[in-house]
């Protein structure tokens, strides 16, 4: 299984308005450096909803050029019409990711039939490996245990990126789905360790675009059943964690990585700049954390 450890929702630089790839290409480049097991280009921290189909591209070629097998490409191809998903993830196979980050469809709110239906005809379409993304806090909709299940027998689904927060959930998932049967990846920075401790294979974090090695190293305790030192890591991330989302993802983590100096933080409308007081709310979060030193 590939799909597993601690995996980045990589976010999308950019200049003047115009995906900025030097600057991608350098921030892939640290995360491998780092530890980072995959990287998760063009999702909601990479603003994937906003990028024109030719920025996605781009984005994803230069992201699985970086790479060069190093880690894992998970590239984000979501959308809540059914025939643009079969094309977004025909368009991550084509730029040979590793597999495609597919989120359920907003705004539509499908039933659990609709949902099954969804990702069944984009599978037998593309013959390509989907993660399913279910964050019913931004989609209005809940993907539920047996409609996974549905999926996974039918080969549609290769794994979960599962953001509900929920710990019950996730146990019912392996209820249902079988243990290894598929890759069960928190989607959540705030609960990486009980995830991982109810059956999880890892994680894809929005922190870890600014805190790389201390994720990898969470993770890592957690495979190897090292619960105390887990905990005193998860707890020392907890400030950073909740930093990171003062604001709407990725506001104030594109800041973050500013403050570290690595790319800029513009946002693409409808998202704004993060506001001067959480700026330096986040800046006391790096700082406390160990990222920057005090002004």
């Amino acid at each position: 299984m590939r799909l597993q450890g601690s995996m980045v929702a990589i976010v999308t630089p950019m200049k003047d308005g115009k995906v900025d790839l030097k600057a991608l290409r350098e921030l892939t480049e640290w995360q491998v450096s780092e530890g980072t097991d995959g990287i998760v280009p063009c999702g909601t921290t990479g603003e994937g909803v906003t990028l024109t189909p030719a920025e996605r591209a781009e984005v994803i070629r230069a992201v699985v050029e970086q790479v060069r097998g190093r880690a894992a490409v998970i590239a984000g191809a979501g959308s809540n019409a059914t025939h643009e998903c079969i094309e977004a993830v025909g368009l991550a196979k084509a730029l040979k990711a590793d597999a495609a980050l597919v989120v359920s469809p907003y705004y539509n709110k499908p039933t659990q039939e609709g949902l099954f239906r969804h990702y069944l005809a984009i599978w037998e379409a593309n013959r390509f490996p989907v993660v399913l993304y279910n964050v019913p806090s931004r989609t209005s909709g809940d993907v539920l245990p047996e409609t996974v299940a549905r999926l996974a027998k039918a080969g549609a689904i290769t794994g979960i990126k599962e953001a509900t927060a929920n710990m019950d959930r996730q146990v019912q998932l392996v209820e249902r789905v079988g243990k290894d049967a598929i890759a069960y990846l928190s989607g959540d920075d705030f609960t990486v360790l009980p995830y991982m401790a109810c059956g999880g294979h890892g994680v894809i974090s929005v922190v870890a675009n600014v805190a790389p090695r201390a994720m990898k190293e969470l993770v890592v305790l957690c495979q190897r059943g090292e619960w105390g030192r887990a905990l005193d890591k998860q707890v020392a991330m907890a400030e950073l964690n909740r930093a990171m989302f003062y604001e709407t993802n990725p506001g104030p983590v594109k800041a973050a990585v500013a403050l570290l100096g690595k790319a800029g933080g513009e946002l693409r409308l409808p998202l704004a700049p993060v506001s001067d007081q959480n700026l330096a709310r986040v800046r006391q979060a790096m700082v406390r954390f160990g990222l920057l030193k005090l002004a």
